[in-house]
């Protein structure tokens, strides 16, 4: 009697073990789409033309993991052509600012692809690849304000200024004489509305995301300066953020290396007339 109930015991136990690893297969084939692996994108989808949310597919956006909306823009686009030459799914995974980073390092995402600039400071915690956009720094500003006719920082004098937290966009309104640094703010959706609605007097945004708001809403401007802020070509650039010693940096930066300047130039002009409005 013993014996037989050994058996069963040990049938019963074989067979959910069995069960259990059937259930981490089934788990794990999950992780892919159609049989193919994923790359998994991290951005903020608020951030135009770079990157932006909207509710459908048009203009080829790219539905967000864990939601009804969709992100395009032209971080999408380059995504799209990164993750093509990985042979690999694109997944699109909308992630705050300052949490893009800590995603990538926890693997919560594979890349950052999010109008990052390369910095020393970023290149201590993770790797970036070649560049794949190169801008300015200008400043926006209402177009019937006392500033919408400045030509240098001096100009900007007592202006109730801001940008993005944790950017380099924030950190160079120091180089402006007599200024009223603003607190940081969390995107650039947040700025047009302060700006729009006298809370501020500008902001400081690269050049894409300038003709973006000024295309948007006509009461803006935005002044390219004559003697300009004192930025590294790190600071103007935009690379993606990959982990340390990640293995697909070669391929990536093929990837990037097949888009000529010509095309990325036609991507961006395309971002910015396809940008909600």
């Amino acid at each position: 009697m013993k014996k037989n109930l050994l058996f069963m015991f040990t049938t019963l136990f074989a067979i959910l073990v069995l069960a259990a690893c059937g259930s981490a297969e089934e788990g794990s084939s999950k992780e892919t789409s159609e049989g193919k692996e994923v790359f998994k994108v991290g951005l903020e989808a608020g951030y135009p033309p770079f990157n932006w949310t909207q509710n459908d597919d048009s203009n080829g956006a790219v539905k967000i993991e864990g939601s009804d909306e969709y992100a395009g823009g032209y971080d999408v686009e380059i995504a799209k052509r990164v993750a093509e030459a990985l042979g690999k799914e694109l997944v699109i995974v909308k992630t705050d600012w300052d949490g893009l980073i800590p995603a990538l390092q926890t693997n919560v995402i594979d890349g950052v692809i999010a109008g990052m600039s390369p910095t020393d400071e970023r290149k201590q915690a993770i790797d970036f690849s070649d560049n794949y956009y190169l801008s300015e720094f200008v400043i926006v500003t209402k177009a019937d304000s006392q500033y919408a006719n400045a030509k240098t920082l001096a100009d900007f004098a007592g202006a109730k200024v801001t940008s993005q937290l944790g950017t380099t966009n924030y950190n160079v309104i120091d180089q402006i004489p007599n200024v009223q640094k603003e607190v940081a703010m969390n995107n650039f959706t947040e700025m047009r509305v302060a700006l729009d609605t006298g809370v501020i007097d500008a902001y400081v945004a690269e050049r894409p995301e300038a003709i973006s708001s000024t295309s948007a809403n006509s009461k803006f401007t935005f002044i390219e300066l004559e003697d300009g802020f004192e930025i590294s070509e790190a600071d103007a650039a935009v690379a993606i953020g990959l982990r340390k010693g990640d293995a697909n940096l070669e391929k990536i930066n093929a990837a990037l290396a097949d888009i000529s300047e010509e095309e990325r130039q036609q991507l961006m002009d395309t971002a910015i007339q396809n940008q909600p409005k």
